[in-house]
């Protein structure tokens, strides 16, 4: 049984994350030969102040490209 834990900026509409959810259903089938019923997606999502990049947050980042 595929497992997938993805972790995700905020943001994406559940629309998007449901045709992701299909999208990545559809490849581990396709690839791994499983059934749709045996994949389990898991996802997490990020806070721009969760997730940093070369010692610096995302929310820092965009608030520095922002001017603030």
């Amino acid at each position: 049984m595929p497992i997938v834990d993805m972790k995700m900026l905020e943001g994406f509409s559940d629309s998007q994350k449901e045709a992701m959810y299909a999208e990545v259903t559809d490849a581990l089938c396709r690839t791994l030969g499983c059934r749709p019923d045996q994949v389990r997606i898991m996802v997490s999502d990020l806070a721009p102040r969760d997730f940093a990049v070369a010692g610096k947050s995302l929310a820092a980042a965009r608030r520095e490209a922002a001017g603030g």
